[in-house]
């Protein structure tokens, strides 16, 4: 994924650079009762619904393989268990991210379980149908070519397995079009989509059962991919 060159906003960075946003994501997802009241705040999103979603991760069976594109410091972690016996692949176009990533999960102590790999979300390098489960938080509104994105996570995708994750979609209001903009501005996200867009991708490239969830600025999918 070749990151987006824009005009910068000094002090914010892009995802390289491992920006200060980054930093502040990371801390208010581990800190639930003032990241919380920050999320409601900021973009009116209900910061539970990240953690039910990732709490799927930690229903997997032993053996079962899941692909976390961006993992940027590692937020979805928190769903797996130590001792799962999962083969979890954190991948990113950032090594500094996938540090941070590895870092938590030293803390979480599901390191042994972990692999950090550099890959372009746009040109992914793993087989077709070799993950049981995908997962993309915040993620799909910072690439530069969503769409894409989604063909490429489709394909890595088995029959019969989950793609979930998160996204500032184009049409969760106007009230939040100076976030997406600045956001843009500051090349920390892409051109990103509508929620229909996002669905007909889905379908398009054989996830059904999509579900779409608005909570603020922000929209929950998962969807599972036929056989």
């Amino acid at each position: 994924m070749v990151e987006l060159r824009a005009p910068r906003i000094p002090g914010l960075g892009g995802w390289s650079d491992d920006p200060l946003w980054a930093h502040v994501y990371d801390w208010s997802v581990e800190h639930p009762r003032v990241g919380g009241l920050g999320w409601r705040l900021g973009v009116q999103s209900d910061l539970r619904k990240l953690y039910a979603a990732a709490a799927e991760i930690g229903r997997l069976p032993a053996g079962a393989r899941v692909l976390d594109i961006p993992s940027g410091g590692g937020v979805a972690l928190r769903g797996l268990r130590p001792g799962q016996g999962v083969d979890y692949v954190a991948a990113d176009i950032s090594q500094r991210m996938l540090d941070k990533t590895m870092a938590a999960a030293e803390r979480r102590g599901v390191a042994d379980q972990v692999t950090p790999v550099v890959a372009d979300v746009g040109a992914l390098q793993f087989d077709d149908a070799g993950f049981d489960m995908v997962v993309s938080f915040t993620g799909l509104h910072c690439f530069p070519d969503p769409r894409a994105a989604v063909v490429e996570i489709a394909r890595v995708l088995r029959p019969g397995g989950v793609l979930t994750g998160s996204a500032l979609l184009n049409d969760t209001g106007l009230q939040y079009e100076p976030i997406r903009r600045v956001g843009r501005l500051a090349g920390l996200l892409g051109p990103c989509c509508t929620r229909k867009e996002l669905k007909t991708w889905l379908r398009e490239n054989g996830v059904s059962d999509v579900v779409l969830d608005k909570s603020g600025a922000l929209v929950y999918f998962r969807g599972v991919k036929r056989g």
